[in-house]
């Protein structure tokens, strides 16, 4: 009976259709993961280089004023980019996945981004999450839509229903092979992806291949819930076409909204120009005021009296100091405003299975606004390292030949966080099961 029933609905030509266009669409959205997982490791590769011939030859050039050449150096730190990151992409392909900064002012250099064409940041990359979260529901819904209605609507359910000894059985037996269809299709275009982008079958992967499944098994509840109140084939696809527009679209807007207005960030740029304004008014100030002000950031700096010389790289580079200092306060408000946007809209996508999927494959693929923030932080962590390094040899003067600046690498951050099973799992596995539940009710009515 299973294996008939198979059959039956795979030979429909508009099934072999949309599991092709589907597959077809799946493989392109890993191509463009493979595009941009090779985009990300030339950009590595390329600033490693970079690194290494921009130190050797300004070395080379300013060899008589450490401060002077610390001026124009970068050095670069990498966000640690996944192989798994190329199925869902996030926000990586908005925020640079590389900070190269000098020791000046960090303020005015940690938001610098890649020129990057708006309107391709508007639509977004096609990978495979986009495949996932937008598609395969569509296509869900036209395998599931008329299950009941159709043999209805034929005249064909009556003989159904006496040749059946079971007929919800015969519904569960009808919904198994397209769930089992569906399933055999995400997983061959994620077997394809562990070959193709060299992912590890590692708890990240299990992990994504586990949501990617509740999601599907959660669509097919909704229709299963759907094709449960028997109503006609009309009112079943406009209503689970409804249903797909409100949790997919217009219900994250609308969320996104509220997020954005309850939590209003003050912009980078503001942020920029604030530190900027507050390094360049110091040029008019007196200098032993400035002085004071970074011995009380850096008490450890107290023993470097100011120089009798009109400029000195000391009073420099307090100035660039104190610019970060003042701006801190909104520093500290964007990344606070930043990280309440981000832990409000995982408590609410708890409760709203699209949005919780989207937020935990781009959680698990590191490639989510927590992850973003971390590197940020990392980022201060890493400038402030290199400052403490370097004032004492700007200060003393120390010859700018008698430093390792080849020791200097490019420097990676690993994210460590972990995605729990439970979180990602359970809000899913409630919703289906709920589901289910109600469907089952109303076919045993």
């Amino acid at each position: 009976m299973l294996v008939l029933l198979f059959k039956n609905f795979i030979r429909s030509k508009g099934t072999k259709i949309g599991l092709l266009f589907l597959l077809i669409i799946g493989f392109i959205s890993l191509l463009i993961g493979r595009q941009f997982q090779k985009k990300q490791q030339n950009n590595i590769d390329e600033a490693a280089i970079y690194q290494k011939e921009h130190m050797a030859r300004n070395a080379a050039f300013h060899k008589d004023e450490i401060g002077l050449l610390l001026y124009y150096i970068k050095f670069s730190l990498v966000n640690n980019t996944l192989p798994i990151s190329s199925l869902a992409i996030g926000q990586r392909d908005v925020n640079p996945s590389i900070q190269s900064v000098t020791i000046r002012g960090l303020e005015a250099q940690k938001y610098d981004s890649e020129l990057n064409n708006p309107s391709n940041l508007l639509s977004g990359n096609i990978d495979f999450s986009f495949v996932l979260l937008y598609l395969f529901p569509l296509l869900i819904i036209a395998f599931s839509y008329n299950i009941i209605s159709e043999e209805k609507e034929s005249g064909t359910w009556k003989i159904v229903a006496t040749q059946s000894p079971n007929t919800f059985l015969y519904i569960l037996k009808l919904f198994y092979i397209r769930i089992l269809s569906l399933i055999g299709l995400l997983s061959f275009i994620l077997l394809i992806a562990v070959f193709l982008l060299e992912i590890p079958i590692d708890k990240a992967f299990i992990l994504f291949y586990g949501i990617a499944v509740l999601y599907i098994l959660f669509w097919f509840a909704v229709c299963f819930f759907i094709v449960s109140l028997q109503k006609n084939s009309n009112f079943n696809a406009v209503i689970l076409l409804t249903i797909w527009l409100f949790l997919i679209i217009i219900l994250p807007a609308g969320i996104n909204t509220y997020i954005i207005n309850k939590y209003k960030v003050p912009e980078a740029l503001e942020l920029t120009l604030t530190q900027r304004n507050a390094y360049h008014e110091k040029w008019d100030m007196d200098k032993q005021q400035t002085l004071n002000k970074f011995y009380k950031h850096y008490p450890q700096f107290k023993h470097y009296n100011l120089p009798e010389s009109e400029f000195s790289w000391l009073w420099y580079y307090a100035m660039q100091q104190m610019g970060d200092d003042e701006s801190a306060i909104q520093s500290k408000e964007l990344e606070s405003k930043l990280e309440q946007r981000n832990n409000t809209s995982e408590w609410i996508a708890q409760f709203i299975p699209t949005l919780h999927t989207q937020i935990q494959l781009n959680e698990i693929a590191k490639s989510d606004l927590r992850n973003q923030l971390l590197f940020l932080k990392e980022t201060n962590k890493f400038h402030e390292k290199l400052r403490l390094h370097f004032y004492p040899k700007i200060f003393d003067n120390a010859a700018v030949n008698q430093q390792k600046w080849e020791t200097f690498k490019v420097e990676t951050f690993h994210d460590k966080s972990e995605t729990s099973y439970v979180k990602a799992f359970l809000p899913l596995l409630l919703f289906n099961l709920v589901l289910i539940g109600f469907g089952w009710r109303n076919f045993k009515r």
